[in-house]
């Protein structure tokens, strides 16, 4: 979740389309910061974040449909990255999601 969370941050930068997608490229910074922490804190006190998973899944899915919210005629290298990205978050916080379940059921 936090490599997920940083990639997301830096995207804008490693793909090259801060530029012409600055809102998109602001957007992926805010999620991707936000990821990384609350993956951190994820990984920190696991016991205690489980409603955290909800809010993750729900930044995933923002990443997957922010080209074409925030941006404007995304690329195919921009979709694909923010897609990608936000599908990997997405199961990252269900598998969490059900690791916890488990381990709670013991």
């Amino acid at each position: 979740m936090i490599l997920a969370g940083i990639y997301a941050a830096i995207s804008a930068w490693t793909v090259h389309f801060s530029a012409t997608q600055p809102a998109l490229a602001i957007s992926n910074l805010v999620v991707g910061i936000a990821l990384a922490v609350l993956g951190l804190c994820m990984s920190m006190v696991p016991e205690r974040s489980q409603d955290l998973n909800f809010v993750v899944l729900l930044m995933g899915a923002w990443l997957i449909i922010a080209p074409w919210v925030v941006g404007q005629s995304p690329d195919t290298g921009t979709i694909l990255s923010n897609v990608i990205t936000g599908a990997c978050v997405c199961l990252f916080s269900l598998t969490a999601g059900g690791l916890l379940m488990t381990k709670r059921r013991t």
